[in-house]
C-alpha cells in the first residue's frame, strides 16, 4: 500500500488526478451509462472529468522544465478547450444550429492540443516520431498517452455535426474513440503512480 499511496507529493496527484478524470471519460461515452443516468447526468460527467483534467495538467505544468514545460502546457491549454466545451455540451443540444461553433470546436481545438502535447512528449522520450521509445516507464507511458491523443483526434472528427441533417458524422466512433482514448490515459496514469509515491517528498 505504501508503494501507491503518497498524497504528501504532487506527482501523486498528478497521477490520481488524471486517473479519475480518464475515469470519467471512459463511463461518460458509454450507452449503458447514459441510459442509465440521464443526459444531462451524462454531460455533467464529462465535464467533471475535464475539470479533473485540468488540475492534473496545471499541477504538472508547474512543476515542468525546460522542453517538458512546451507539452505540459500545450496539454494544459487543451485541457481549458475541453472544460469550454464539456461545459456548453451541458445546455447545448446536438441537434442546436450553433452546437459545432460551441460545442465541437473547442473540442477540437482540444483535441489538436493534446495531439501536439502527446507528438512533443513523444519526440522527447523517443527522439524522434518513427523512432522506438526506450523500453522503460517512461517511453511506455509516452507511447500510450500519444495512442490517446489519436484517439480523441478521431474522436473530434467523427463528432462534427454535419449542418445539412443536424446529426452526428459518426456517433459510434466518437463514443468508442472517446473511451479507448480515455483508457489509454488511464494506463499512462496508473503507469506514473508507483513513480509518483516514490518520487522525491513535496515533488
Amino acid at each position: 500500500m505504501r508503494r501507491w499511496w503518497a498524497p504528501h507529493r504532487t506527482a501523486w496527484w498528478i497521477a490520481v488526478l488524471f486517473m479519475l478524470g480518464s475515469g470519467c471519460f471512459v463511463v461518460a461515452p458509454l450507452p449503458a451509462y447514459l441510459s442509465r443516468v440521464g443526459g444531462r447526468a451524462d454531460a455533467a460527467t464529462f465535464f467533471v472529468g475535464s475539470l479533473l483534467f485540468t488540475s492534473a495538467a496545471f499541477l504538472q505544468w508547474r512543476q515542468s522544465i525546460d522542453a517538458d514545460r512546451w507539452s505540459s502546457g500545450v496539454q494544459l491549454l487543451g485541457t481549458l478547450f475541453f472544460n469550454v466545451t464539456t461545459f456548453r455540451a451541458l445546455s447545448t443540444a446536438v441537434d442546436s444550429g450553433s452546437y459545432d461553433r460551441l460545442v465541437w470546436r473547442p473540442d477540437a481545438f482540444g483535441s489538436v492540443c493534446f495531439l501536439v502535447s502527446g507528438y512533443l512528449a513523444y519526440v522527447g522520450v523517443a527522439g524522434g516520431l518513427l523512432r522506438r521509445p526506450p523500453g522503460t516507464l517512461e517511453g511506455a507511458m509516452a507511447s500510450v498517452n500519444l495512442f490517446g491523443c489519436v484517439a480523441f483526434g478521431v474522436s473530434a472528427v467523427a463528432g462534427y455535426v454535419l449542418p445539412s441533417t443536424g446529426a452526428v458524422l459518426d456517433a459510434t466512433w466518437t463514443n468508442a474513440a472517446t473511451t479507448i482514448g480515455a483508457l489509454a490515459f488511464l494506463v499512462g496514469a496508473a503507469l506514473l503512480l508507483p513513480e509518483a509515491a516514490a518520487s522525491p517528498r513535496g515533488v
